[in-house]
């Protein structure tokens, strides 16, 4: 198995056995390269707000810098929540059931998984789930 992959060269194929050893470690390269990214903005974070906690003796800058606080942090425990994922799709690939669909066990297409590799249902079944979801928040 190829774990070492260059993520600018590869090219998916459909034409190829699906999750062979090759698309696993592409999918494995993208996420870490994903989870990679989003601890390093984490880290600039970190020094950013350390930077910026000096007290601002205007109120309204204060206040503004309070809100780019909150507003960051947030971005920042979504991106937690979205390491989560990708540490469970990383999961999925050790235990064989990356690029599977949870409710039908159909593969997801290729296209999808590249767009979106912590995906864990079909298009259509996630469509399904938005429907119903949408159905329900609208009662």
């Amino acid at each position: 198995m190829s774990e070492k992959i260059d993520l600018s060269n590869y090219v998916l194929s459909e034409n190829d056995e699906f999750m062979n050893a090759n698309q696993k470690a592409y999918f494995r390269a993208k996420l870490i390269a994903w989870k990679n990214d989003i601890l390093r903005e984490a880290r600039e974070t970190l020094g950013h707000l350390a930077e910026e906690s000096a007290n601002h003796p205007d109120l309204a800058d204060r206040a503004s810098s309070e809100t780019d606080r909150a507003i960051e942090l947030r971005a920042r425990d979504r991106q937690r929540k979205l390491i989560s994922k990708i540490d469970a799709a990383m999961q999925r690939i050790d235990d064989g059931t990356y690029g599977y669909c949870e409710e039908t066990g159909e593969p997801i297409s290729l296209k999808r998984l590249d767009a979106r590799p912590i995906a864990t249902l079909s298009i259509e079944a996630q469509e399904r789930h938005e429907r119903r979801e949408k159905v329900y928040r609208d009662e």
